[in-house]
């Protein structure tokens, strides 16, 4: 019941402060009041704002109570603090988009390839080079790693829609978890020849790691984002930790 009523709370706090119901600078109701108004112990309330709190859209003022600091990001077609296909990412955004596929071949990683990707030496991959058009534009080059013995049945023409879609809901493989390292790099040709860059001599590579259910790093990419099309956005916090000297 507890963990019901944290979920309503967080919710309903949030969506109020996403419509601007509550307003940047407003405080939001008080301890008290909001648990007369869910019928739950101060806990379930504190624990709700606390993770509102860590996602940077409220902020407790001693004395004065907790007030909205949640400020709307401009739109992004990428969001780097989510797992999300090309495919979802077309969606939330209304865009229209296509996958051109450059290359699609297996390969057995060997020792000049494990220096680059890591997979393991003689692991059986899918390795695939994908254009992508957002709007007609082309915005973006993956390199795709795909670890064969968890995708069988791949093929090209799954790879041109949605490679996660396919994992998910033919092959029930859980997506978990992914670990990203975001670089600015040298165009390559590749780049040149097929990205529209207007003149830029950068990429924003983001490096893509991603982990199963069972632990396994089926996946690992490299997408390299003309400059004018990536946009990065998070919220941190100030941690002071205690230093011995």
């Amino acid at each position: 019941m507890a963990k019901t009523k944290y979920n309503k709370i967080y919710h309903e706090l949030k969506m109020k402060i996403e419509s601007e119901e509550y307003h940047h600078g407003d405080l939001i109701p008080s301890e008290s009041v909001l648990v007369a108004e869910y019928d739950c112990s101060r806990n379930t309330v504190r624990r709700a704002i606390a993770e509102l709190v860590s996602l940077g859209y409220l902020q407790s003022i001693k004395g004065k109570g907790v007030r909205v600091i949640y400020q709307p990001d401009e739109p992004s077609f990428y969001s780097l603090g989510k797992i999300e296909s090309f495919k979802e990412a077309a969606i939330r955004n209304r865009k229209n988009v296509v996958t051109k596929i450059l290359l699609f071949k297996e390969i057995t990683v060997d020792e000049q390839l494990h220096k680059k990707v890591p997979f393991e030496v003689g692991a059986e991959v899918y390795y695939l080079q994908r254009l992508r058009f957002i709007d007609g534009k082309a915005s973006t080059i993956d390199h795709n790693y795909f670890l064969k013995s968890v995708m069988p049945g791949f093929n090209q023409t799954i790879a041109e829609h949605s490679i996660y879609e396919y994992l998910e809901d033919i092959l029930h493989v859980e997506i978990v978890s992914t670990r990203r390292i975001v670089k600015v790099k040298r165009i390559n040709k590749l780049d040149e020849e097929n990205l529209e860059l207007n003149g830029a001599n950068c990429v924003a590579a983001v490096e893509n790691y991603t982990y199963n259910s069972d632990g396994i790093m089926f996946e690992f990419t490299e997408s390299r984002h003309t400059p004018d099309d990536f946009v990065f956005y998070d919220r941190a916090h100030r941690v002071k930790e205690l230093m011995d000297f």
